[in-house]
């Protein structure tokens, strides 16, 4: 049985596992329950009512958190012409072709957190797919990871973009702040991902949707959300 250190059984005792908490009391309880002497992120894991095996079923996509995520990434755009310079501009890390993507095949370079690209250079990045795809780092269009408004792009993961997908199991976990967050802007980032999952329900999926959510920071307990406390 894993060990849980003294503060996370001290934090967990406050908890408790069979209530639904409503959002403003979970996002009220998720900031005491950080259990770390850094900031801790706070993330959402919502299970879905689906099929993880229907490709229609499956969703894939990003979105800009109202207050930001606290966490600022590193952004690799891969693209050439009037499409690099305006990802310099808008505050790309690292912009380059053909070269950059050596880099990571040759020196097992991975100084970033996300790459986008241009539809042009797909052919090129899809030759290392096989080294990106289990990182989860293949830009996808359904993320808005693969288009020519890199400027626009990179300036949304600057200020809070994120992308989220579903598992295997069907649930999604993003983030949507830190601990360090008042609570009113911790709530309105959840509200604002819950919103934005239940409008992504596919066609084929009929019933509930959103079956169970819940918060959590690093390392610190689960805490179950009230669905019902939500405008869905």
């Amino acid at each position: 049985m894993r060990k849980r250190s003294k503060k996370y059984v001290e934090v967990a005792s406050k908890i408790d596992r069979d209530k639904l908490y409503s959002k403003e009391e979970a996002t009220k309880l998720v900031k005491e329950s950080s259990v770390t002497k850094f900031d801790s992120t706070v993330e959402v894991a919502i299970k879905l009512n689906i099929d993880a095996k229907k490709s229609d079923q499956q969703l894939r996509g990003s979105l800009v958190m109202p207050n930001g995520t606290g966490k600022s990434k590193k952004v690799l755009v891969i693209a050439k012409g009037d499409a690099a310079e305006d990802a310099k501009k808008a505050g790309a890390d690292f912009v380059g072709d053909k070269d950059l993507l050596d880099k990571i095949k040759s020196e097992n370079w991975f100084d970033f957190d996300v790459i986008v690209a241009t539809p042009d250079m797909m052919p090129e990045v899809g030759k290392i797919g096989n080294i990106l795809g289990p990182k989860g780092l293949m830009p996808n269009p359904k993320t808005g990871t693969v288009t020519m408004k890199t400027g626009d792009v990179v300036k949304d993961l600057k200020s809070g973009m994120v992308t989220y997908k579903t598992d295997s199991f069907g649930n999604i976990h993003t983030i949507i702040g830190k601990s360090s967050f008042k609570e009113d802007k911790l709530l309105e980032n959840l509200e604002y991902v819950i919103r934005t999952i239940n409008k992504a329900k596919p066609q084929s999926v009929k019933g509930v949707f959103i079956d169970k959510i819940a918060l959590s920071t690093t390392m610190g307990p689960s805490i179950k959300v009230d669905k019902n406390s939500f405008e869905i």
